[in-house]
């Protein structure tokens, strides 16, 4: 295949990968053998929708030097890693898809793949060690799980996946199988635990949400779920199980200035936004997995890194109480200090940002995060990343991020 070819194949992928939610975002890195000796490679922090074959840039395997203005992506080396290693492989996927993060983030290989999804990935399912996102210590890792297994995949500790194949058809169903490997993984400890079928997903976080609720906190009032954007001087508030009908509320005083309803939770998102200049949107999930983690009433400790990056280095939990706003408001506001989220007792969480696209993204990774914690509340075998490692990965990617919205 030659440069041009490999590199509109990799734009393809990319635009497929992620119609199929397999890659979110700009998150992940997909790669194409050139020849023995480079591979093309999706860039830094570019959105795949608008990629050009000008920006998939071109790595020499040996050592991952390359040419030109444009970085390749950070994690290049694990692709490199992955056609030196196997030289079948023409194609790399590197991916945060959520089934696998959750099982990646528990400690250990997955040793039992049934007999249909062994013909697409392996009879098993390596656990690459942790390290934090570009490093050597994390290429060593993925390193090693490559060296002991014949799987076409390598579940990455606290980070996700690489899925590798003779070609792009064949990597891109290698991390779809993934996900159902990881999911058969949920559902047989499941099983083990409790004697049940669970029915889906959200039948386990059903199960922790109700064994590890604090008694207190699963008391907590519920409150209207709503999602709600800044508009100059004013917010509008949606009801997310209404019937879409907007309220517009002066930010300063609470007053109302269009619409009928006055939601109990406003007052929530008014306090929000008066103290957040930087929060021009916020969503309010109350998914299963994310229920399941705000009956517990516990700060959350990233098991993910990318919940360290986009959530908080950890994100607490806090009390309100509609009947009385502003008092409870204020504690939220302040649990939410430094953060994109906030659990809720009893109440989901709150996904802050900028813009609803970032918002988006929080919630996103929110949801991935309590998913990975419901699955190490199943297996207790999890461990958060270490503090000084969250701290650290929050710091570069705001510090990064900050630059990127100033240009």
């Amino acid at each position: 295949m030659n440069i041009l070819e490999a590199k509109e194949l990799v734009i393809r992928a990319g635009k497929e990968l992620l119609a199929e939610g397999i890659i979110v975002r700009t998150w992940g890195n997909i790669s194409c053998r050139v020849s023995d000796t480079q591979f093309v490679i999706t860039p830094s922090g570019r959105a795949y929708e608008n990629l050009t074959p000008d920006e998939i840039v071109l790595v020499n395997i040996e050592d991952c030097s390359y040419e030109g203005d444009i970085k390749p992506s950070s994690e290049k080396g694990i692709h490199a890693a992955a056609y030196k290693l196997r030289p079948d492989v023409n194609f790399v996927i590197h991916t945060h898809q959520k089934e696998a993060s959750v099982i990646g983030a528990l400690g250990f290989d997955i040793n039992s793949v049934s007999k249909k999804s062994a013909e697409v990935v392996g009879n098993d399912v390596p656990l690459a060690s942790y390290g934090l996102p570009g490093t050597g210590k994390l290429r060593e890792g993925v390193i090693a799980a490559i060296k002991r297994t014949d799987s076409k995949a390598v579940l990455m500790a606290h980070h996700g996946a690489l899925c590798m194949g003779v070609d792009y058809d064949e990597a891109s169903r290698v991390a779809s199988e993934l996900e159902v490997i990881c999911e058969d993984c949920l559902r047989k400890k499941y099983n083990e635990v409790t004697g049940k079928v669970a029915e889906n997903l959200s039948s386990i976080a059903d199960y922790i949400g109700e064994k590890y609720a604090d008694a207190k906190i699963a008391k907590a009032v519920r409150y209207d779920v709503c999602n709600s954007e800044r508009d100059g001087s004013v917010f509008n508030i949606t009801s997310v199980n209404g019937e879409g009908k907007i309220t517009r509320i002066d930010i300063k005083t609470g007053e109302l200035v269009a619409g009928n309803d006055y939601p109990n939770s406003a007052e929530l998102h008014r306090m929000i936004y008066k103290k957040r200049k930087d929060v021009n949107y916020i969503i309010h999930n109350t998914s299963p997995e994310v229920m399941a983690v705000s009956a517990k009433g516990k700060t959350m400790k990233p098991l993910l890194d990318d919940f360290a990056q986009l959530c908080g280095a950890t994100v607490r939990h806090a009390f309100f109480n509609p009947n009385s706003t502003l008092k409870s408001a204020k504690k939220v506001v302040k649990a939410l200090k430094g953060r994109n989220t906030v659990v809720l007792d009893n109440n989901g969480a709150l996904c802050v940002a900028g813009s609803e696209y970032d918002a988006t993204a929080v919630e996103h990774v929110m949801e991935k995060g309590c998913k990975t914690q419901v699955g190490a509340d199943l297996f207790g075998t999890a461990k958060p990343i270490n503090p000084i490692e969250t701290r650290l990965m929050r710091f570069i990617y705001l510090k990064k991020y900050s630059k990127q919205a100033s240009k």
